[in-house]
């Protein structure tokens, strides 16, 4: 026991020891300095304002620099610290804009190759099934009388040639009649007298047989037959029984159907493209198991000036009589400019507009990262592509996607850039500080402010003028969604299109970055619309055409314009969507008369 107490008390000692010498010397390494001479205090603080000077920067837009943790001013993401990796260590040249991988990923760059392939474009036709001119036949009455017996009276009625369709009364041919019993007695002392009795019942559509029969027979006819001219149906029927007729009226309409002709409607900018026997395929809404095929004929060498279309003919024999006129249809055409000629082509999506000039973002060499801004001359519009007279060489590599993420960073960077063609430094703002434009930077992200253009205030006012007119398009379009109309909703989709290429609206785009966005959805979804018949796809890009012109219309105060801002709950799977119209009354274009009435309007829009 006494052992036990001993070993105990030694431990203890020791510890206590131990303690002791571990106290001494963390109060010795307090004083003593390092060999460098700095205090380690002086090394902290150091440390410490290391951090103070930590860059922070956007994974989106990698221009984006700043001294402090915030948002990013272009996409309010967060920004992060930079790293070695998001620097730029590589040489570049003039005017290039390099992207992190992170931002590429974010932004879904790709590229595509320049190549030199045969141009073509697919051209979609609304159209409807015609008869054919040639087959037509309209009976007018010759001479005054009355319809006596009517042995057609039915429209649709199928007749043969030489068939009687009506007889008629006639006190002129009566007294024709008797005139050309005495010139027969006098033919052969007077012959002229006889001919001109026989030329005048001829004038009166009687044939020679008919008066002939008249002659030998010797006997006024009181009624004579109306005959039908040709083989066809009756389109319409114009007289009743015991109408009187003066000369000249209208009786009957007889179409011949083996034949019909397929009309089809083509854009003023697709009739380059179209050709006399290209052929068109094409559907019928009511004939949905066959799918038809014919030549272009004919191309009408004069645009109607309203829609800006010229029609193509397409003639096709009607077999079984399946084919009716007044048939809506619906054509394509994979039409080529040249089936030898090759031409520089690159995709649509790779082009940026600022008024006249188009612009591309070409990948610097293998560096997939590195981006230089190109102006070039584009030639024919190829469907999804577009020809390239200057600017590009076959083998490089354009931005396909991602394109305007590139020239936002490039603008911002102060190198070439859409809105910015001569380059140079622009404000990229922090925290507190006016963005220009209308952007200010804060904690919380990008806010836009009311008066967001650098549109002069003259140049507000007639682009404002601008905006009315495209939403008078857009209604156009929103009411044949309404009423399920897909080949109208594509006609009043390139309406739209016509307008925001042509010079009233390219104009803008040198003058506000805000409406170059807004502009770029609108046209990007609005030929969407235009390339496609299935109605379910049309609306799904009406969505997008929609929020984005309610926002030019919010952002630059257009006035007296009413727009009611409507929601429906029930689109996209009940996550909802909104459209515009100039009415408080609910018809919605999502669903058309299926839920004709579903929704609420939301924002009043004066």
């Amino acid at each position: 026991m006494k052992m036990k107490n001993k070993i105990k008390k030694t431990l203890n000692n020791k510890w206590l020891r131990g303690s002791s010498f571990i106290a001494l010397g963390l109060l010795v390494g307090w004083f003593i300095k390092p060999s460098n001479n700095q205090p380690i205090e002086s090394s902290h603080n150091h440390t410490t304002e290391s951090l103070n000077h930590q860059l922070f920067t956007c994974a989106m837009h990698p221009q984006i620099r700043a001294d402090e943790p915030g948002n990013c001013p272009i996409c309010g993401m967060e920004l992060i610290p930079v790293t070695d990796d998001s620097e730029t260590g590589e040489d570049t040249t003039d005017y290039t804009v390099k992207l992190s991988d992170a931002a590429m990923k974010i932004a879904e760059v790709s590229t595509s190759k320049v190549e030199f392939k045969t141009p073509f474009k697919v051209i979609y036709l609304p159209g409807m099934v015609m008869p054919d001119e040639r087959n037509i036949a309209e009976l007018t009455a010759r001479y005054p009388g009355r319809i006596e017996h009517l042995f057609v009276n039915i429209t649709g009625q199928l007749v043969k040639k030489g068939q009687v369709l009506a007889k008629v009364y006639s006190p002129e041919l009566v007294t024709a009649q008797r005139e050309l019993f005495e010139a027969y007695k006098l033919k052969d002392s007077n012959p002229n007298y006889y001919k001109a009795a026989r030329n005048k019942l001829k004038l009166w559509d009687l044939s020679e047989e008919q008066v002939d029969n008249i002659i030998a027979t010797g006997n006024v006819k009181f009624s004579f037959d109306v005959l039908s001219p040709l083989t066809g149906t009756i389109t319409k029927r114009h007289v009743a029984l015991g109408d009187y007729l003066d000369e000249g009226d209208e009786l009957f309409e007889v179409v011949n159907l083996s034949k019909v002709w397929a009309m089809f409607d083509a854009y003023e900018s697709d009739l380059p493209w179209i050709k006399n026997g290209d052929i068109v395929r094409f559907s019928i809404k009511s004939i949905p198991d066959r799918n038809f095929e014919g030549h272009v004929t004919f191309i009408d060498p004069v645009l109607d000036m309203s829609s800006r279309v010229a029609q193509i003919r397409v003639e096709l024999k009607n077999q079984g009589g399946l084919l009716k006129p007044g048939m809506m249809a619906s054509g394509e055409i994979i039409a080529m400019r040249s089936a030898t000629r090759k031409e520089l082509l690159i995709p649509k999506s790779a082009v940026l507009w600022t008024g006249k000039k188009s612009v591309v973002y070409v990948r610097a060499g293998s560096h997939e990262n590195l981006f230089s801004y190109r102006e070039i001359e584009l030639g024919a519009d190829g469907g999804d592509f577009y020809t390239v007279r200057s600017g590009l060489s076959a083998g490089e590599y354009v931005a396909s996607n991602g394109v305007f993420k590139i020239d936002a960073a490039a603008q911002l960077k102060g190198e070439k850039s859409m809105m910015n063609p001569s380059g140079g430094k622009v404000s990229t703002g922090m925290a507190g500080m006016d963005m220009g434009g209308g952007m200010k930077m804060n904690k919380q992200g990008p806010k836009t402010s009311n008066n967001d253009t650098s549109l002069s205030t003259g140049k507000l006012s007639e682009f404002q003028d601008h905006l009315n007119v495209l939403f008078g398009k857009y209604l156009s379009l929103k009411d044949m969604l309404v009423e399920s109309n897909p080949v109208g909703a594509g006609k009043a989709a390139s309406d739209i299109a016509n307008l925001l290429t042509s010079t009233s609206a390219g104009q803008w785009l040198e003058h506000d970055l805000k409406w170059t966005n807004i502009y770029k959805d609108i046209d990007t979804s609005i030929r969407k619309i235009m390339n496609t018949r299935n109605l379910d796809l049309q609306r799904i890009q009406f969505s997008i055409v929609s929020n984005s012109l309610y926002e030019a219309l919010k952002h630059y105060e257009i006035h007296h314009v009413n727009a009611y801002y409507q929601y429906c709950p029930m689109v996209n799977g009940n996550t909802g969507a909104f459209w515009l119209s100039n009415s408080d009354e609910i018809r919605n274009p999502y669903f058309g008369e299926v839920m004709l009435t579903c929704g609420e309007t939301k924002e009043i829009i004066k």
